[in-house]
């Protein structure tokens, strides 16, 4: 357990990078595809924004993996930092999404940024507070002089369980209690 706040006297965050999917998706292009669906089951128009307020999303390409997107990231990370590869120690990725069952997505970046065979790599998942839980892990290694540099990646998508959901909310059979699971 971790007793109050953590204080680090040799770390600092030397670059934060990110990268965008290209493909733009408003709640009003998902809800014109679900506007039959609705209607037929009496569904309240505008239920996804008016309930999670969100107007809008990112798709990558079809094809594209969490590992593409994370080593994207990464490689800018390094670049703004001017951090050299082989100066990494540990790479921890964040991702909640997967490119595999096996190999971790750690593993996939590690290789794709060309990291030093003595740099660490595992994946570290605990949703949303996954990237700063990286954060910290890094951070106590570099504060016990375990490595010098670390980086904490994540590469995330939602296009196919978006595509899937809107597939399966449209099928005939579909229910209102399913608009609401």
């Amino acid at each position: 357990m971790v007793k109050g706040s953590q204080r680090f006297s040799k770390v600092v965050i030397s670059s934060v990078a990110h990268v965008d999917a290209p493909h733009v998706v408003t709640s009003d292009e998902i809800e014109s595809q679900l506007a039959g669906a609705q209607e037929r089951l009496g569904v309240q128009p505008n239920l996804l924004q008016n309930l999670a307020g969100i107007q809008q999303r990112r798709f990558w390409d079809v094809g594209v993996q969490p590992s593409d997107v994370a080593a994207q990231a990464g490689a800018r990370a390094l670049e703004m930092a001017g951090v050299r590869r082989e100066d990494i120690g540990v790479l921890i990725n964040t991702s909640v999404c997967r490119d595999y069952i096996e190999p971790s997505v750690a593993c996939i970046v590690h290789h794709k940024l060309g990291l030093p065979t003595t740099a660490f790599n595992f994946d570290l998942g605990n949703a949303c507070l996954g990237f700063l839980n990286g954060m910290a892990l890094v951070a106590g290694m570099i504060e016990r002089g375990d490595i010098d540099h670390g980086l904490v990646v994540d590469g995330e998508g939602s296009r196919y369980i978006t595509e899937v959901t809107i597939e399966r909310l449209n099928r005939p059979e579909a229910t209102a209690k399913d608009f609401r699971e």
